[in-house]
């Protein structure tokens, strides 16, 4: 990479390889549709197959050295950028060559999927599945680079982890409507269309799909399906919920990545792990409610005492609720300089946001207490 401005020559070189990828992405994935009945597309079937078509090799490929070889001493961020621009790039180039190949015929089609022919639902499903798989294969590879690049561990072959990365990769929760995500990211000019094209029939067949395969069915339908404006609004949609798409991951993994270092930074200095263990904890319980970045820097902490201390607090794991009482009892029977807990309970109390009253009560309670140590 080069921060020098390119000339012409230069960006059509650009382009001439980007499209070289495309094409000889979307020849893959050519295949891999071929493989798909039209029971797996009707059942949405296809999108586990995809999962697994898209992530196995790739996952043994790539990892933390493969970005390591190719962008020594970048930093995450800096990466991550290219990462996202890149793929966004690759989706509108696929979204302009696919739209091409779209006809009213063959959304149609689509729409009454169930009741086609064997002899005509192959060729018009087929047509737009390469796209559908196509873009669902790059935002969910780009959602794992992302991890990658921010060293948040995900195994795709871990079914939790598998459904994380599918849930970031696609920024929809359960039972959300598709149309809420994919209208904003349109321009204002096509917004109407794209309304009304929601509420078409030809989104029947949809219902019959998981939610995710129903979202990006969804999704992509509407580029066939209004006229004169399919060829950009395909390049537009294709481009803008990948970098979406991107720019969740970034966040989310982003964030993941920074609970996680926090959670490495306290083990590492801390001179009293188990109790630290025990403040962090009672820092959290201070809310009835727990955050989900405090939850996840408990469960990064107890796991870095547990291999950097060989310390397992069986005590701890077991408790329902934590008692203050106890808590200050074990501070006070600790002898020493105490310091390092506060530090930690200051931390804590910050990885979701400003501190709050309660967090600031047993932040005080416990400086009190350390400074009489």
């Amino acid at each position: 990479m080069t921060d020098a401005p390119m000339d012409a020559a230069d960006t059509k070189g650009v382009d001439d390889a980007d499209r070289k990828v495309v094409e000889q992405e979307q020849t893959e994935i050519k295949d891999f549709v071929k493989s798909l009945s039209a029971d797996d597309i009707k059942s949405g079937n296809w999108f586990t197959k995809l999962a697994a078509h898209a992530m196995n090799s790739y996952t043994e490929k790539v990892d933390w050295q493969y970005f390591q070889d190719r962008y020594a001493g970048v930093p995450a961020d800096a990466i991550v950028d290219q990462r996202i621009k890149m793929a966004a790039r690759y989706a509108a180039l696929e979204g302009g060559l696919s739209a091409g190949a779209y006809t009213a015929t063959i959304a149609a089609t689509i729409g009454s999927l169930g009741g086609a022919s064997p002899a005509t639902v192959p060729a018009a499903v087929a047509t737009m599945m390469v796209d559908v798989a196509f873009i669902t294969q790059l935002q969910l590879r780009l959602a794992y680079d992302v991890s990658v690049l921010y060293r948040v561990p995900l195994d795709v072959h871990d079914p939790e982890d598998l459904w994380k990365l599918i849930r970031v990769a696609f920024t929809i929760k359960s039972g959300e409507a598709a149309n809420k995500t994919v209208v904003k990211a349109v321009p204002a000019l096509v917004r109407p269309l794209v309304k009304r094209f929601y509420s078409n029939s030809v989104l029947t067949a949809g219902k019959a799909l998981p939610v995710v395969g129903k979202h990006l069915l969804q999704r992509n339908v509407i580029k066939i399906g209004i006229p004169l404006v399919g060829v950009p609004l395909a390049v537009l949609l294709n481009r803008y919920t990948t970098l979406l798409a991107g720019r969740h991951a970034r966040a989310v993994f982003r964030n993941e990545a920074r609970v996680i270092e926090l959670a490495e930074n306290l083990s590492k200095r801390s001179q009293h792990p188990q109790l630290m263990l025990w403040v962090a904890w009672l820092v959290i319980r201070a809310n009835p409610k727990i955050a989900d970045d405090e939850a996840l820097l408990m469960r990064h902490l107890v796991r870095l005492v547990r291999e950097r201390h060989e310390v397992i607090d069986e005590q701890l794991a077991n408790r329902v609720d934590v008692d203050p009482v106890e808590v200050w009892g074990r501070i006070d029977a600790e002898p020493g300089d105490l310091n390092d807990l506060l530090d930690v309970a200051d931390r804590v109390a910050a990885v979701d946001g400003d501190v709050n009253a309660r967090e600031k009560a047993v932040i005080s309670e416990l400086r009190d207490r350390c400074s009489r140590v």
